[in-house]
Order: structure tokens, then C-alpha cells, then sequence
């Protein structure tokens, strides 16, 4: 003790001069750190006599020797690594403090500096007892500091933040340190970076002077919060993400920072490029259930956090859902039906409310949540987008078989367009090289069953996310318009129709097929409509088209312009127009696409003869003109399907199947629309039908009201006829499998006999020999009357000898 009393206080006298502004005495300095190595031991003891200097000049204003003293601490620190170096720490750090709780910024910034030198020190051994829960909260206080100085203010900023780093270096990595990711010291250092990442955006929004631009290529305050913020969140593991992001949400909510959201989506910038990749998914759980805990803030707050979402999720790319998918999109879909009642009810509880809300806020609310799930779309995989889409349309309410929707419509009819928009954001860009998993039967029905509503905006909507889903070379954009293109000069991008793409259309064909052609007889259709079903048939042709498709989409455009033709639903003069237009535009692209001469011929002739005769026909005029009466033309300016067929067949097309009109399948989902009851329904089928017939001109159609009892028992009867046909056919195909062969060739030969000599006692062939089945189904009798309703071609099972 003697020893230590008598020459240890004589060494760390000596480093002291008479004269502060001499500096450290560095002879007797480097004497001073040879005992210390030389006797560790003492090295507890020399520390704390160097505090206790320190203390009694700060008291005394010697501001001089205070600097000496720490100078000389930090000489010592970095050259001693022994065992007994936490005593001698526990002193350094009591004097850093003392600094750190003076008011003079100047030992402030002396003491914080020393503090970030010791904390870049490795030590040796670890320390049970030390914390650091006042350099915390005293780091937090500097960067808030408020100095009357702006460069003072900066400096001692600027230190709060470089404290606030070392104490994070000096613990993030040492379990045995106290728990730096504790919600206690989280909410004060997290909060303080972003105190100075926002003074920065104040700051910055004012033109900087010419000396204040010098100034910034020094670092700022908010170059070096940001640097520690994200280093910060770089050390975070799984389980402190929570407890790092809280403070974000609550800084950005108590500073309503929302609103505007530039702030907020820079903070969450950083967060999502610092963190790492796997952690991703988490920051946008803690995002989301922020925006629950805020369903009933104002639209613009929910709006801000719903943007900041949107730009996470591009961020954090595949990562950024994680594994509970569906959640996310339940999530956005249940604050999209909040604000359409928020917005309809005018309150956010049902009752009378203080807060006013305005509806064009909660519209852009929504629209903030449709972009943001398909900010989140985007990033899924394939197979997790179908799955998403399915569960959007699963939320579309629709009217049922029995009921049909009545209350709530407006309520409905809103939350019908938003989910379709939603489900349009989605599709956008959805490339999938089967159809058949793209548009499963469950989900096409329902989205087809969206396309005979009455609203004219909803039905625009499903033919949108059908051409995203067709498209998947990028050539929609190439037929936005209804025009006569020169397919030679529009690059498309093509593929040979594929083996999954013939069975899709086998399978829904004939269900997009009848769905665009009750679309077509839609009074309330405007020009968007006209562009979209030409999209549509275009698309069609050039991505899921073989022979069979392309007869049958030529029977549905002739059968479009019967629509205008006959005009049986009283259409206006511009519906009428348009589909003759959009026949005219679509039969001239489809010809350059079959390449057939003489099909292109009769095309170029009857588009010219429109010109000449009546231009209101023709694209380019129907939508700038006022169209004209249409009781006086010629058969010249429309498309004949007699001619097609002849041209065609001669190509080695189908000329039956393309002589035959089309007929729509008309099902039960036609009293979904609120159009036509079913006696409607089956006088259609009953007028379609008797068109066929050589006297369909003098045929004067049975009004509706007209449909008997009778009438309804015949078409539920059907169903019997139908088993009988079925029954019929079974037979023939046993007979064919297992009668001997001589037995079928006699009844084959003598079959070609009768069909040579014109039948039995001159009975006319078409009287014996049923005709062929349509591909609606529907087999039409001698009479033009519908006899039953059968399969499609396609289901039906031929007999081997049949098959090549």
C-alpha cells in the first residue's frame, strides 16, 4: 500500500505539467503505462486516483487538466488488456459520466469520445455487472439537443448519435452485456435517430446557403444517424425485429408522419435494405398490424401506411410475405371493406361520430390498398398468385340461384368493383404456360358469372383481368384500339398453340364463347367495352387458337352481327354500329392470321363496300360520328356465312361446322343477370333455333308472356330425352366394339348404298339422317325445333374404328 501511495501517485502527478496548455507530459506518461503493465494490479488503483483529479477539476473549472486526464485514461486503456482491467474500467466509465452530466458541451463532446474509443476495444474477459443504462438515456438526451448554437447543437448531436453507436458495438454482440434490444432502450435510441433523420428532411427543405453547402460535405447529423441506424438494424436477429420497429411506428405515429408519407417510406427504406433478407416478412407483419390497430384513424393516416407497405413489399421482393400469404391479402381486403362503409355510413362506428370523413379520402385510401396488393402480387410465385386470385374472387359477392342481391346493393355493387380491381392488379403480368391451373373452373365460373351483371363497370372490369390472363406475350397493348392493323409490321410475339391451351379451350371454350356474346347484347356498353371485346377475340386468336377455335370464333362474330342485324333487344343505332365494326376489324385481322386468299378477298370487298355505302359501319367512324339510320341496307356490307364457309372449306376448314349459326349455351346463370326470367331464356332458345329454318323471315316470334305450363314441362322434361339420346349412343358404340367385323362392314356397306341412291321410296336423306350435333350442344330436329340438349363434340366417345 505504501509502495502504491508513494510512487504510483508520484507517476500519475508527473504526467500533469504547471502549464494545461502544455499538454500531457508523454515521457512520464510512457512511464506511467510501463508500471500499469508491470503491475496490473495497481492498475484499479491508478484508475481511480485519476478520477478522483478528474472529478475535483471539473469542479474547479480547470478544464485543461480534465482533458489530460482523459487523454491519459485512454492511453492506458488501449495499451492495458489484462484481467483486472474491468475495475479499472469501472472507473473510467464514472468519469465519463461526470463529463457526459456537465453543461458544458465541451466536456460532453471529450467524454463522448472516449467513451467511443473504449467501446471499440475487444476485451479479454467479460463483465457480469457493468451497465450501461445512463450513457444510454444521456446519448438519447444529446441528439435531441436544442442548443441555442446551430453549430454547437450539431456538434453535440452529432456526438449523442456517435455514443448511441458505441454503446450499441459495445453490447449488440455480448450476451453476457446488458440486453441493448430491450423495448426500455429501444424506444429511446431508435426514436433519436429518427429525431435526426427528420430534422434533416426540415432541413433540406429549405435552400441551403453557399457557406451551409461547404459545410455538407462534412457528415451531418443525418448522414450519421442514418449509418448508425443501419448498422443497428444489420446486428438484429429474428427474435428483436419487433422490438426495433415498434419505435418506428410509434415516432412516425405520435409526429403524425404519415402524412405526407415521404418520411415514413425513406425510414422504411432503410429498415428493409438493412435487415436481413429472411427477417423481411416480419417488418411487414408489424407494418399490417399497425394498419389494423389504425382501421378507425383518418383516411390519409391509413393511406400513408398502406403506401409504405406497397414500397416494402417491392423491397423485400419474394421474402416479403413469408408464410402466412392469404393473411396478408385477408388483411388489405378486410381495411378495403372498412373504408367503403366508413365512406358509405359517413362514420367509423355505425353511430354518430366527431371525426368527419371525406369520401374522396377514402377513395384514395382504396386505391392505395388495390396497388398495394399488387405491389405484393408481384413478388409471389406462380402457384401462390393463382391461389391469391382465388381467394380474392371467393370475397366477390355475387347473387346466388335463389336470391339475388338486394340489400346493401350500393354497399355490394362497391365492394364488388374494388375486389375486381384488386383482382386486376394481381393478373397484371401473371404469365402462366397452363391455362388450365391459371383459370380453374371454380375460379372462371365466378368470374364469369360477374360478366352478365347489369353494371357496365363491372363487366369492363372481368374482360380486363380475362385479357391479362390470355395475354402472356405482351401484344395486348398492339390492340387497344379497334382498328385494321397490318399484322406484317406489329412484331407480335406468337407460340404454337400448346397441347394444355387446346385442352383449355376444349373445356371453356364454348363458356367464353357465350359469355362475349351476351356481353355484345349489353345496351350499356360504351366504347371501353367495343376495344376490350376486340382485345379479347383478338387475343384469343392469337394465343389459344387451332382450326376449331378459329371456325368457331368466326361463327361468333357472324352471330354478333345477326345481334345487329335483327336488332331483337332494341338496341341504339351506336350498339348496332359498334358490333359491326368490331366484326369488321376482328374478320380483318383474323384473315391476315389464316393467310387464305380468297377469305381476305371477301373481307377487303365488303370493308370497302361499307366505306362506300355506309362508313358509320367501319371503326373509324362509328366512334366519331353520330351513326346514321340503319333500315336501309344492302346485304353488300354484311359478311355472308355461306361465303366463309365456301372459302374457308376449300382451305381445309370445317365447312359444316362454319355453315352451322352459332347458339349460345343458355344456362341457369342466366337469371343471375336480372335480365331475362326463364321463359325469356327458353323463347330464345326457341328463336335462335327456328332461325335455321328456310322461313325464319315470316316467323313471328311468341312473346314471353305467351309461355304456357306446357311449355315449362317440355324443357324440365328434356333432361329424360337426354338419358334416352345417351342410352341410344351407348349401344351403338357396344355394337361397334363388339359385333364381329363382317357383321359392321355389311352394315357399313349397305348404309353407303342407301346414302347413293338417295334413301328408301325417295324419302329425302336430311329426314332419315339426324344432323350433326352444334357445338353449343343443342341438336337442332327437321323442324328448326330444339329436341334435346346433348354433349359438346369434344366429350363425346366415338367408337375405336372411328378414332384414327
Amino acid at each position: 500500500m505504501g509502495l502504491w501511495v508513494g510512487r504510483g501517485r508520484r507517476l500519475v502527478d508527473n504526467i500533469f505539467p504547471e502549464d494545461p496548455e502544455d499538454g500531457l507530459v508523454k515521457t512520464n506518461m510512457e512511464k506511467l503505462t510501463f508500471y500499469a503493465l508491470s503491475a496490473p494490479e495497481k492498475l484499479d488503483r491508478i484508475g481511480a486516483y485519476l478520477s478522483e483529479r478528474l472529478i475535483r477539476d471539473v469542479s474547479r473549472h480547470r478544464y485543461g487538466y480534465v482533458c489530460i486526464a482523459m487523454e491519459a485514461l485512454d492511453q492506458l486503456l488501449m495499451a492495458c488488456h489484462c484481467q483486472s482491467i474491468n475495475l479499472f474500467v469501472e472507473s473510467f466509465l464514472k468519469m465519463v459520466a461526470k463529463l457526459l452530466e456537465s453543461e458544458k458541451p465541451n466536456l460532453q463532446i471529450l467524454g463522448t469520445n472516449s467513451f467511443v474509443k473504449f467501446a471499440n476495444i475487444e476485451e479479454d474477459t467479460p463483465s457480469y455487472h457493468r451497465s450501461y443504462d445512463f450513457f444510454v438515456s444521456r446519448f438519447s438526451e444529446m441528439c435531441h439537443s436544442s442548443h441555442d448554437d446551430p453549430d454547437v447543437r450539431t456538434k453535440i448531436r452529432m456526438s449523442g448519435i456517435k455514443g448511441l453507436q458505441g454503446v450499441v458495438r459495445k453490447t449488440v454482440n455480448d450476451e453476457l452485456q446488458a440486453n441493448i434490444w430491450d423495448p426500455q432502450h429501444m424506444d429511446k435510441i431508435v426514436p433519436s435517430l429518427l429525431f435526426n433523420l427528420q430534422h434533416a428532411e426540415e432541413a433540406e427543405s429549405r435552400s441551403p446557403s453557399p457557406l451551409q453547402a461547404a459545410e455538407k460535405e462534412k457528415e451531418s447529423p443525418t448522414e450519421l444517424a442514418e449509418r448508425c441506424l443501419r448498422e443497428l438494424l444489420g446486428r438484429a436477429a429474428y427474435g428483436n425485429i419487433k422490438n426495433a420497429i415498434k419505435p418506428v411506428l410509434i415516432h412516425l405515429d405520435n409526429h403524425t408522419l404519415w402524412e405526407p408519407k415521404v418520411f415514413a417510406i425513406r425510414c422504411f427504406k432503410i429498415i428493409m435494405y438493412s435487415i436481413q433478407p429472411q427477417h423481411s416478412h416480419l417488418v411487414i407483419q408489424q407494418l399490417l398490424g399497425h394498419l389494423d390497430a389504425n382501421s378507425k384513424s383518418a383516411a390519409t393516416v391509413r393511406a400513408g401506411i398502406v403506401e409504405v407497405l406497397s414500397e416494402a413489399a417491392v423491397i423485400a421482393a419474394s421474402g416479403s410475405v413469408g408464410p402466412t400469404v392469404l393473411e396478408v391479402f385477408n388483411t388489405l381486403l378486410r381495411q378495403l371493406r372498412l373504408s367503403i362503409d366508413y365512406a358509405l355510413t359517413g362514420s367509423y362506428d355505425g353511430a354518430a361520430s366527431a371525426k368527419i370523413i371525406k369520401e374522396h379520402e377514402e377513395r384514395m385510401f382504396q386505391e392505395a390498398v388495390i396497388k398495394t396488393i399488387g405491389s405484393f402480387a408481384s413478388t409471389l410465385p406462380t402457384y401462390q398468385r393463382s391461389e391469391v386470385m382465388l381467394f380474392i374472387m371467393s370475397k366477390v359477392p355475387l347473387p346466388s340461384l335463389h336470391q339475388a342481391i338486394e340489400a346493401g346493393k350500393n354497399r355490394n355493387r362497391l365492394t364488388q368493383i374494388m375486389l375486381l380491381k384488386s383482382l386486376l392488379q394481381v393478373s397484371l403480368g401473371f404469365q402462366c404456360s397452363n391455362m388450365l391451373t391459371a383459370l380453374p373452373s371454380s375460379f372462371l365460373d365466378r368470374l364469369l358469372s360477374a360478366a352478365l351483371m347489369e353494371d357496365a363497370e363491372i363487366r369492363l372490369f372481368v374482360l380486363e383481368i380475362l385479357i391479362s390472363f390470355i395475354d402472356r406475350h405482351g401484344n395486348r397493348h398492339k390492340f387497344s384500339t379497334i382498328r385494321y392493323p397490318d399484322i406484317s409490321v406489329l412484331k407480335l410475339k406468337v407460340d404454337k398453340c400448346s397441347r394444355q391451351d387446346t385442352v383449355f379451350m376444349k373445356k371453356h371454350a364454348q363458356q367464353l364463347y357465350r359469355h362475349i356474346y351476351l356481353t355484345c347484347k349489353e345496351e350499356s356498353n360504351v366504347q371501353a367495352h367495343y376495344e376490350a371485346l376486340y382485345s379479347m377475340l383478338v387475343l384469343i386468336s392469337i394465343e389459344l387458337a387451332n382450326e376449331e377455335v378459329v371456325v368457331d370464333l368466326i361463327r361468333l362474330v357472324l352471330a354478333v352481327q345477326e345481334i345487329a342485324q335483327i336488332n331483337e333487344d332494341n338496341l341504339p343505332a351506336y350498339n348496332r354500329c359498334a358490333l359491326y365494326a368490331l366484326g369488321a376489324a376482328y374478320l380483318n385481322l383474323l384473315s391476315q392470321l389464316t393467310t387464305v386468299p380468297t377469305f381476305c378477298q371477301h373481307v377487303h370487298e365488303v370493308i370497302q363496300m361499307r366505306q362506300k355505302e355506309a362508313p358509320y359501319l367501319l371503326p373509324e367512324d362509328v366512334f366519331v360520328e353520330r351513326p346514321r339510320s340503319l333500315d336501309r341496307l344492302g346485304p353488300e356490307v354484311f359478311f355472308r356465312q355461306s361465303k366463309i364457309s365456301e372459302v374457308l372449306g376449300g382451305s381445309g376448314y370445317n365447312s359444316d361446322r362454319l355453315s352451322t349459326p352459332y347458339i349460345p349455351q343458355l344456362t341457369d346463370e342466366d337469371r343471375l343477370s336480372k335480365r331475362k326470367s326463364i321463359g325469356e331464356t327458353i323463347s330464345l332458345q326457341v328463336e335462335v333455333e327456328s332461325r335455321n329454318s328456310p322461313e325464319r323471315e315470316e316467323v313471328l316470334w311468341p312473346p314471353a308472356e305467351e309461355i304456357t305450363y306446357e311449355t315449362l314441362k317440355k324443357a324440365i322434361d328434356s333432361v329424360a330425352v337426354e338419358e334416352q339420346e345417351r342410352e341410344r349412343r351407348r349401344q351403338v358404340v357396344e355394337k361397334f366394339q363388339k359385333a364381329p367385323f363382317e357383321e359392321i362392314a355389311a352394315h357399313c356397306g349397305a348404309r353407303a348404298t342407301l346414302l347413293q341412291t338417295g334413301g328408301p321410296k325417295g324419302v329425302p336423306l336430311h329426314g332419315m339422317c339426324p344432323p350433326p350435333p352444334s357445338p353449343s350442344g343443342t341438336i337442332t330436329a327437321a323442324y328448326g325445333q330444339p329436341q334435346s340438349h346433348s354433349i359438346p363434340v369434344y366429350e363425346m366417345k366415338f367408337p375405336d374404328l372411328c378414332v384414327y
